[in-house]
């Protein structure tokens, strides 16, 4: 018989990162090598996010249990979607695009030692995932699996993941409170209508519940705006080193399957510079989220400094000439800020360009009275002057250039960060070449005698 561990609600793509939190300390826990934390909770991963992608909710169980002798860690992953159709073939062909689901189920069917789907328009779908237990395991008795509850519960309780669902939970509150707020007005306001003269209720009380009311509604769009815009933001932005390490991974395996041990040993830093880089990316935008926006802390940053980190966390083919002002200033302000700012449109500069072995991207500044100009010009293909207006829309990557790989969200989340800092964005295009510029608050610039 199964014992169960732990159980993880499945909603967002947050509560998959915990599952895969999760699944990589449990299986230490028990005595998994590396490699096979990394498979099975991978695996785990990507079933909670199909079920985030083409169900919106679910749960799963991590278990420990026993078959035949044998002893596994188990993740039961259950939706009430309407079902898979095909359900086995998917699993057998992974067919579909790279992205699609049935990549995912025969991608995670690979990863562990034991694979079953069962899935149904009635029930939904239940995906068992079964990773092999090493002999020398600990056993796992009850006391054992309360303590490891017990542990798993506590870290949900200082966890920024647990925090953003108790967000979640009180903003579900708050919107049943609206609805009850709601229907309760207008039962008054009926009441209103039909006692006026019985109840002498006063135009005034009136206005401050309608009013009251308002308030009330203006608070909720701005809660769901800001909650769209976080979602959105942390997609965007993991997208990049979650690419990186996909690409070095199939690097990896290419040479170890040629034994090209030393030149596979040379791929690990790199996939640990990338897997930092999200953590750090993690950080700063859970940061971004729980502390409010004027609380992200400052710190004194080097522009030149910042501009190496962004350009060589980039893809920069040979050839692609990026040229840095020498003498860029320093600010006090938030880092995460000019990070995703330069990193989105230079990143777009390499990725839109049309000639990368004469590309030229130039970076420079110049100071006004109330704010620092920064510009990043570049000699690629340009940009329609009929689309300018719009590149920095969400989902609006331009007819002209969009690609596959974009996710049209790069330069709306450039417009979002530099209107929270009070400045402006935009771009000059015409014909070859495009010139974006956008501006920073000069009271951040830190003066030469204070460095």
């Amino acid at each position: 018989m199964p014992r169960n561990i732990i159980k993880i609600e499945i909603n967002n793509e947050l509560d998959a990162v915990l599952a895969y939190k999760h699944a990589m300390q449990l299986s230490e826990n028990l005595g998994v090598a590396m490699v096979g934390q990394t498979k099975f909770a991978t695996a785990v991963s990507e079933i909670c996010r199909n079920v985030v992608e083409h169900v919106g909710c679910g749960h799963v169980d991590l278990n420990v249990t026993e078959e035949a002798g044998t002893h596994y860690l188990e993740a039961v992953v259950t939706d009430r979607g309407r079902g898979i159709a095909n359900a086995e073939r998917l699993v057998q062909d992974g067919a579909g695009s790279f992205h699609s689901r049935g990549n995912g189920l025969a991608n995670s069917r690979k990863l562990v030692d034991f694979f079953d789907i069962e899935s149904s328009p009635e029930k939904g779908t239940t995906v068992t995932l079964r990773l092999r237990l090493p002999r020398n395991a600990p056993v796992v008795t009850k006391s054992v699996a309360d303590k490891w509850a017990q542990h798993f519960d506590y870290e949900a309780s200082v966890s920024p993941y647990a925090e953003i669902k108790k967000q979640n939970i009180k903003l579900l509150e708050l919107l049943e409170q609206l609805r009850l707020r709601n229907l309760e007005t207008e039962q008054q306001l009926q009441e209103i209508r039909r006692l006026n003269k019985q109840l002498h209720m006063s135009n005034h009380e009136i206005s401050q519940l309608l009013e009251e009311r308002e308030k009330k509604n203006l608070l909720l769009q701005k809660i769901n705006k800001d909650l769209d815009s976080f979602a959105h933001t942390v997609s965007h932005d993991l997208r990049g080193p979650l690419q990186n390490i996909n690409g070095l991974a199939l690097t990896l395996e290419a040479c170890i399957e040629a034994s090209h041990l030393e030149e596979a040993q040379q791929m690990f830093p790199m996939l640990r510079q990338q897997t930092h880089k999200m953590d750090r990316l993690i950080t700063s935008i859970l940061a971004y989220s729980l502390a409010g926006h004027s609380s992200i802390p400052k710190k004194i940053i080097d522009i030149h400094t910042l501009l190496h980190l962004v350009i060589t966390s980039l893809s920069v083919p040979a050839n692609f000439l990026i040229e840095v002002n020498p003498n860029m200033p320093v600010l006090y302000t938030q880092e995460v800020y000019l990070y995703q700012v330069f990193s989105n449109i230079i990143g777009n500069a390499i990725k839109y360009h049309d000639a990368p072995k004469q590309a030229l991207v130039e970076i420079s500044y110049t100071l006004l009275d109330d704010f620092i100009e920064f510009t990043i010009k570049d000699n690629g293909p340009g940009i329609p002057q009929e689309v300018q207006g719009n590149i920095f829309d969400m989902y609006d990557t331009g007819a002209s250039f969009a690609r596959t790989d974009s996710t049209g969200l790069g330069l709306s989340i450039v417009k979002k960060i530099i209107l929270e800092k009070g400045g402006r964005v935009w771009v000059t295009s015409a014909g070859r070449g495009s010139t974006f510029t956008f501006t920073w608050p000069a009271a951040e610039l830190v003066p030469e005698n204070q460095l």
